[in-house]
């Protein structure tokens, strides 16, 4: 009996294998149990944030002034979706892992290379079948989305859409690490593990480049909670994008040359060592993008459009060196509100921080401290203050460039004190039922099956 050739090989249904991974996934506990601990866990968040939010806006109603500061997506969105990070991180590993550790566990996975598909085409299946598990963890979450506008919040659709995007492309890099700690090793245990050192070794790279120098700084800018939290600043830019897909992209690749059982070889070393270096590389190519979209209402992420407009006409380098220690909350806001800024619209933007004896908690004389030097053409400027509203007419007089004096579009912020007696019910009551009503319905067909098998009557 002939072999089928290549071709007959590649057009091989996906379908049917689509939706086998996928009852496999739903007839599994990894999932439903991580969504159920998401229910009370997000809604804990969801409680907290309306509570905070509440009592800002009961002050806001007295002093009007204090409503421009009232932002849903800062009160209510991000601390909300903030649990539901927390358990992305920790937990939704388990469910990637379970999606391909227990076919290797048990031996099903060589069953399954024998099937006339890819390497690429299982992994792909598999990734897709995670990601809608992961639609599934985020039913807690988007019902908060939904809770609030019936309590009669408000939802900018442009930021709420880039906060989204952010999680989900956190929770695909998650996945892809799951499933190459899957492929790696021998069991879950051990997958487990693998995934939990990735997560956890990027928020300790977060944690030490707060504070400390620039080197470690942009090592921290790396990692993925970096990218994820300009999303939740409602700042779609090419770089995290990019940076997030490719990341995926190398791990999803990784996943697919271990996936087949054996020792590793030299020629498995060298693919990986290869795969680890483009990737890399795409890395810090798609680093140079400088594609930024504000996505929010306020418009915090951007200067006013007469600003924006006269500083895009700077053609030279312009060089800003900050003494300030990097603990200092004082370089915190002025990269916030004035170096970010910059970098998104100048590409000869060069910031220095300058070496300074002084820190934040010692007592050290240093006259230059606190003190900003801006270079144009050899000609310098200087200026203790961070705030934008002194520091660009010293730009604008530096660089010879006149600006439009258009006002920044006035924000009047969304004090909302809502009553959230059926929030807690909902979390806490309704929404687990739900999960484990859903969980039971998923395993009868696998429970029916078995009866039948044995002879049993239900």
């Amino acid at each position: 009996m002939p072999l089928p050739d290549r071709p007959r090989l590649r057009r091989a249904p996906l379908a049917p294998l689509f939706v086998t991974e996928l009852r496999t996934l739903l007839a599994g506990w990894a999932l439903w149990a991580v969504l159920l601990l998401l229910c009370p866990v997000v809604g804990y968040g969801f409680i907290q944030a309306l509570a905070l939010y509440g009592e800002a806006s009961r002050s806001a109603s007295s002093f009007p002034e204090l409503a421009r500061g009232l932002s849903p997506l800062d009160g209510v969105l991000v601390p909300t979706f903030g649990a539901f990070y927390v358990a992305t991180t920790l937990l939704f590993p388990f469910v990637a892992i379970r999606a391909l550790g227990a076919e290797k566990a048990d031996g099903g996975l060589k069953l399954m290379l024998q099937l006339p598909y890819r390497s690429t085409t299982l992994i792909a299946i598999k990734l897709a079948v995670v990601l809608v598990g992961w639609l599934l963890t985020a039913l807690p979450g988007l019902s908060a989305l939904l809770l609030w506008a019936l309590l009669g919040g408000h939802l900018w659709l442009p930021e709420t859409l880039t906060l989204l995007l952010g999680h989900l492309l956190y929770g695909l890099l998650i996945a892809c690490v799951g499933l190459f700690a899957a492929a790696v090793t021998d069991g879950p245990a051990t997958a487990a593990i693998v995934a939990l050192a990735f997560t956890l070794g990027a928020w300790i790279l977060d944690f030490a480049g707060a504070g400390q120098g620039e080197w470690m700084r942009r090592l921290a800018d790396l990692s993925p909670t970096a990218a994820l939290r300009t999303f939740e600043t409602g700042l779609l830019a090419a770089p995290a994008v990019l940076g997030m897909l490719i990341a995926a992209a190398g791990f999803a690749a990784l996943a697919t040359l271990w996936l087949r059982p054996g020792p590793p070889d030299r020629r498995r070393v060298l693919l990986s060592a290869s795969i680890v270096t483009v990737t890399l590389a795409a890395a810090a190519l798609g680093g140079q993008t400088s594609f930024y979209l504000d996505t929010t209402e306020n418009r915090r992420n951007s200067f006013a459009p007469g600003d924006e407009a006269a500083l895009r006409k700077i053609a030279g380098p312009l060089a800003i060196t900050v003494h300030l220690s990097p603990e200092d909350p004082r370089l915190a806001d002025f990269d916030r509100q004035v170096l970010g800024k910059l970098r998104r619209l100048l590409p000869n933007l060069d910031v220095t921080l300058a070496a300074t004896a002084k820190t934040l908690f010692s007592q050290a004389d240093d006259d230059r401290y606190g003190l900003v030097t801006y270079t144009y053409h050899g000609v310098q400027a200087e200026s203790r203050s961070t705030s934008p509203r002194e520091v660009l007419p010293l730009i604008y007089e530096l660089t010879g460039v006149v600006a439009d004096p258009s006002a920044a579009t006035d924000y009047a912020g969304y004090p909302t004190v809502a009553n959230a007696s059926l929030v807690a019910p909902w979390f806490y009551g309704v929404l687990p039922a739900v999960v484990a009503l859903a969980w039971w319905q998923s395993r009868r067909p696998a429970r029916a099956f078995q009866l039948r098998a044995t002879g049993e009557r239900p």
